[in-house]
């Protein structure tokens, strides 16, 4: 396996906007996760690939802090990741397919609500600039129960992104989405880019991964069977892909 830019002691947790650290978990006798290490500084981007039952969603929802690991740590600013603790909250914005809205709320009441949980000094203001960013300003007041699911989507990303997280982690982001949605959150990838924040995106599509990606990982049964910079086209990454997962890890 080659890793990405494994560091070890106290450089790991000064210098790196996100350290994983021997991370595994398991559900019974299902190893989900086995073994991960991997780091970013900021502006970097790893796209982990895999095929479905790889582990994908269960690291992703670790690097989050929505899991507990069983063996390993996740640092995020040179802190260990603590399951609840609200400093990593502000820090981490995730999309995934659960779009955590509340039906009976209107989409202002929405991300207003989020923008209190995440302690915005101005959460009104904050949820109308992210309403508008996403094309939904106009809806700002209708109930969420009411919305399309390409508008929810929609409103999942200004969710995730309102208190201008550090760290984005996605899952599968664009499965589903309709037209508008996926090319709001191209935009929005692209300004995350631009402002160097770290990205982290799980995805069985390659092309839509390299797009963005500065690292590229192959996730098998809970293994990384190769972590390292970005090299190569997505025809060599194809290939390297299949034998992976047809090898196994």
């Amino acid at each position: 396996m080659t890793a990405a830019r494994i560091e070890t002691g106290e450089a790991a947790r000064t210098s790196l906007a996100l350290a994983v650290r021997g991370l595994a978990r398991s559900f019974g006798r299902i190893r989900a996760i086995r073994g991960v290490d991997f780091s970013l500084e900021s502006g970097e981007s790893l796209a982990v690939f895999g095929p479905n039952g790889a582990g994908k969603t269960t690291l992703l929802r670790m690097l989050a802090g929505l899991l507990r690991p069983d063996h390993g740590e996740v640092i995020v600013g040179g802190v260990p990741l603590v399951r609840g603790d609200v400093r990593h909250r502000r820090r981490i914005g995730m999309i995934s397919h659960h779009s955590l809205l509340y039906d009976g709320l209107t989409a202002r009441e929405n991300l207003e609500f989020y923008g209190r949980l995440y302690g915005l000094p101005d959460h009104r203001a904050a949820a109308a600039t992210a309403l508008g960013t996403v094309g939904l300003a106009e809806r700002a007041s209708s109930p969420v129960a009411g919305f399309s699911r390409g508008m929810i989507q929609r409103l999942a990303i200004a969710r995730a992104l309102l208190h201008d997280p550090e760290i984005v982690l996605l899952d599968e982001p664009f499965t589903g989405l309709d037209q508008q949605a996926a090319a709001t959150l191209r935009g929005l990838l692209g300004r995350l880019r631009d402002e160097r924040r770290t990205v982290v995106l799980v995805t069985h599509n390659l092309d839509e991964g390299l797009e963005l990606a500065t690292h590229v990982a192959i996730l098998v049964a809970g293994r990384f069977v190769e972590c390292a910079a970005r090299s190569g086209d997505s025809a060599s990454y194809r290939a390297r892909y299949a034998q992976a997962t047809a090898a196994g890890a």
